[in-house]
């Protein structure tokens, strides 16, 4: 079952045994805020270009084109998702060079794109869908699932081709792949998903309970967003302290999106638990004060306006 986040003051202790401290007024920082993430920054979207300047030279139509089309369609119709930019926000925090952690920015998009071509498919049992596509749908569903069983060997052999760059340290590029195989495997991504499909199917309406909304937003999202910051502070050069500081505030932030704009949309209590997640992130980045931290920490930061 999913388990709670301790509160605000002091470092952070992640997922302790209830859920309970989620939603209590006591352990969040809580001011009447409509949260919306601050992901328009000239920053965000500099480095959003690159990657996707990258995966479109990596993913050409060319031949066969039966496919490429349908790799290079996934690969950019996917929602979108913060995570492969905090990678290369990571790696350039502690002293990276961008081009150091593209490839693997651009190896967790498409293990994102991957996902969620899964994730939309039109599967025969799901009788009662209760919510449209999200990818925009040009081809079959057999088409969609062999393409997205192909997406992620590809996005390894991008990681694995950036071990001849001279910028790289092999044994970093290894670890990356270890961190982003159990980050979108069974026991993180796909769990969620697994999750978050069990709630859609059950003939409860209405609203999510507090436990189900945190462990899907944190498989989901936080442990996708927690892989990425690890993988660019550990291509960028980061200390092992760097590297897990930034580890937790990734798995804050991508929780945070996950309960703003997934499974926790919509639903009461969640405001609470995102301004908590708020709070907590914020502090795992403060060790950084002597150096750039504005643009990483704008991942967090609400933009206000009045209910």
């Amino acid at each position: 079952m999913a388990r709670a986040l301790s509160t605000c003051n002091g470092r952070a202790n992640l997922f302790g045994s209830s859920t309970s401290n989620l939603l209590s007024p006591s352990s969040v920082c809580y001011r009447p805020l409509v949260v919306r993430m601050s992901r328009e920054q000239p920053y965000w979207a500099n480095i959003e270009a690159d990657v996707e300047t990258h995966l479109k030279e990596a993913i050409p139509i060319r031949h066969p084109v039966s496919v490429f089309e349908p790799m290079h369609h996934l690969a950019f119709a996917a929602p979108r998702t913060t995570a492969p930019a905090l990678c290369i926000a990571a790696c350039e925090l502690v002293g990276g060079h961008r081009s150091q952690a593209m490839a693997a920015a651009s190896a967790i998009q498409l293990m994102h794109a991957a996902a969620s071509a899964h994730e939309q498919l039109p599967l025969t049992d799901r009788t009662r869908p209760k919510t449209k596509p999200a990818t925009e749908r040009k081809f079959g569903p057999n088409i969609e699932l062999l393409t997205g069983d192909g997406i992620v060997p590809f996005g390894f052999e991008l990681l694995a081709d950036s071990l001849y760059s001279a910028q790289n340290n092999p044994d970093r590029v290894l670890r990356v792949m270890t961190e982003i195989a159990r980050a979108t495997g069974s026991q993180g991504v796909v769990d969620g998903q697994f999750r978050e499909f069990i709630i859609s199917q059950s003939d409860e309406e209405g609203a999510v309970d507090a436990s189900s909304i945190e462990y899907v937003s944190r498989k989901k999202e936080g442990e996708l967003h927690a892989c990425a910051a690890a993988c660019g502070a550990i291509l960028g050069g980061g200390s092992e302290a760097e590297i897990e500081k930034l580890r937790s505030y990734g798995l804050y932030a991508g929780t945070i999106q996950g309960m703003l704009y997934g499974i926790g949309r919509n639903q009461k209590g969640v405001r609470e638990m995102v301004e908590n997640l708020r709070a907590l992130a914020l502090k795992e980045v403060e060790s950084f004060k002597n150096r750039e931290i504005e643009a990483i920490s704008s991942l967090v930061e609400p933009e206000l306006s009045f209910v």
